[in-house]
């Protein structure tokens, strides 16, 4: 049986290195595990008022959400915090009260930035709100990765440092147990 992983990526930028990031973690994943990108760059911004009638985008990213049996958030730093595409999607997902598609899903945080931070702190503003939102989070390895002009991963997500290929594959079979252990409750 396949477990079906929904990747939200925080960044809409065309060449996003977190992107780069979700696929090389995707490529480096089991067969069991079938990774599917939600789309977040065309949902109109969340408003209480929706919560009497969702429009029907925003029912569409709830659904896939409900339909997903683990998550993957990949999400850059900006201003020091969650990218506002990124936060705007989670809150569409997870409202209204009483109907939080996240709920109890497992899930990671992993980022990449040019600084040498490699978007910590944006994790750890999307970890707070996930941990509220009921998902519960592989701790570690945390995965900071920091881009530069050579890599580490490619534009089709092949991972072109040994270091980083060797780092991501041991946060993988981390993230694999983590999702089976989980769902095995």
């Amino acid at each position: 049986m396949s477990i079906k992983v929904a990747v939200l990526v925080g960044s809409l930028r065309k060449d996003s290195y977190n992107r780069r990031l979700a696929r090389a973690v995707e490529k480096l994943a089991p067969q069991d595990l079938a990774f599917e990108q939600v789309r977040i760059d065309d949902l109109p911004l969340y408003d209480q008022d929706f919560d009497a009638d969702y429009p029907p985008r925003c029912q569409q990213l709830k659904a896939q959400i409900k339909a997903a049996d683990a998550l993957l958030f990949a999400t850059p730093e900006y201003n020091r915090s969650v990218p506002g595409v990124l936060k705007n999607a989670i809150d569409i997902a997870s409202r209204p009260y009483g109907t939080n598609a996240f709920a109890g899903k497992p899930g990671a945080v992993i980022g990449a930035s040019i600084g040498a931070t490699g978007s910590a702190l944006a994790q750890q503003h999307l970890r707070n709100t996930l941990a509220y939102l009921d998902v519960p989070l592989l701790g570690q390895p945390e995965v900071f990765v920091q881009f530069k002009d050579d890599g580490p991963i490619d534009a089709n997500g092949e991972i072109t440092v040994d270091s980083t290929r060797k780092f991501l594959q041991g946060f993988v079979d981390r993230y694999v147990e983590w999702v089976h252990r989980i769902l095995r409750r």
